[in-house]
Protein backbone atom coordinates (compact mmCIF):
# COMPACT_ATOMS: atom_id res chain seq x y z
CA UNK A 1 0.00 0.00 0.00
CA UNK A 2 1.27 3.45 -0.88
CA UNK A 3 1.95 5.67 2.14
CA UNK A 4 2.97 8.84 0.32
CA UNK A 5 0.43 11.47 -0.68
CA UNK A 6 0.51 13.61 -3.81
CA UNK A 7 0.79 17.36 -3.29
CA UNK A 8 0.34 19.99 -5.93
CA UNK A 9 2.33 23.24 -5.79
CA UNK A 10 2.41 26.30 -8.01
CA UNK A 11 5.72 27.79 -9.13
CA UNK A 12 6.60 30.73 -11.33
CA UNK A 13 7.95 29.54 -14.70
CA UNK A 14 11.52 30.68 -14.01
CA UNK A 15 11.68 28.86 -10.67
CA UNK A 16 10.21 25.72 -12.21
CA UNK A 17 12.81 25.78 -14.98
CA UNK A 18 15.63 26.14 -12.44
CA UNK A 19 14.23 23.30 -10.34
CA UNK A 20 13.93 21.04 -13.39
CA UNK A 21 17.50 21.83 -14.46
CA UNK A 22 18.79 21.12 -10.95
CA UNK A 23 16.88 17.85 -10.69
CA UNK A 24 18.22 16.74 -14.07
CA UNK A 25 21.79 17.77 -13.21
CA UNK A 26 21.63 15.83 -9.92
CA UNK A 27 19.83 12.84 -11.47
CA UNK A 28 16.85 13.28 -9.14
CA UNK A 29 13.14 13.35 -9.64
CA UNK A 30 11.29 16.58 -8.90
CA UNK A 31 9.72 14.83 -5.91
CA UNK A 32 13.14 13.94 -4.50
CA UNK A 33 14.34 17.49 -5.03
CA UNK A 34 11.38 19.05 -3.23
CA UNK A 35 11.44 16.51 -0.39
CA UNK A 36 15.09 17.29 0.24
CA UNK A 37 14.45 21.04 0.06
CA UNK A 38 11.62 20.72 2.58
CA UNK A 39 13.74 18.60 4.93
CA UNK A 40 16.54 21.17 4.84
CA UNK A 41 14.11 24.04 5.36
CA UNK A 42 12.60 22.34 8.37
CA UNK A 43 16.00 21.53 9.87
CA UNK A 44 17.02 25.18 9.47
CA UNK A 45 13.86 26.30 11.22
CA UNK A 46 14.48 23.87 14.08
CA UNK A 47 18.08 25.05 14.43
CA UNK A 48 17.05 28.71 14.45
CA UNK A 49 14.36 28.03 17.07
CA UNK A 50 16.82 26.11 19.28
CA UNK A 51 19.36 28.93 19.00
CA UNK A 52 16.70 31.46 20.00
CA UNK A 53 15.66 29.35 23.00
CA UNK A 54 19.26 28.94 24.11
CA UNK A 55 19.91 32.71 23.96
CA UNK A 56 16.70 33.73 25.68
CA UNK A 57 16.99 31.09 28.41
CA UNK A 58 20.52 32.27 29.19
CA UNK A 59 19.35 35.88 29.34
CA UNK A 60 16.45 34.90 31.58
CA UNK A 61 18.70 33.02 33.98
CA UNK A 62 21.07 36.01 34.11
CA UNK A 63 18.10 38.15 35.18
CA UNK A 64 16.91 35.64 37.78
CA UNK A 65 13.96 34.39 35.72
CA UNK A 66 13.65 30.67 36.33
CA UNK A 67 9.95 29.78 36.16
CA UNK A 68 6.83 30.56 34.17
CA UNK A 69 5.53 32.33 37.29
CA UNK A 70 8.51 34.72 37.08
CA UNK A 71 7.61 35.50 33.48
CA UNK A 72 3.95 36.15 34.38
CA UNK A 73 4.91 38.35 37.35
CA UNK A 74 7.33 40.43 35.27
CA UNK A 75 4.79 40.75 32.46
CA UNK A 76 2.17 41.98 34.93
CA UNK A 77 4.61 44.45 36.45
CA UNK A 78 5.54 45.79 33.03
CA UNK A 79 1.89 46.24 32.04
CA UNK A 80 1.13 48.08 35.30
CA UNK A 81 4.05 50.43 34.72
CA UNK A 82 2.86 51.18 31.18
CA UNK A 83 -0.61 52.28 32.32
Amino acid sequence: MRTAKTVSITLPPDLLAKAQELAQREHRTMSELFREALRRYMQGSDAAWEALLTRTRAQGRARGITTEDDVERLSDEYRRERR
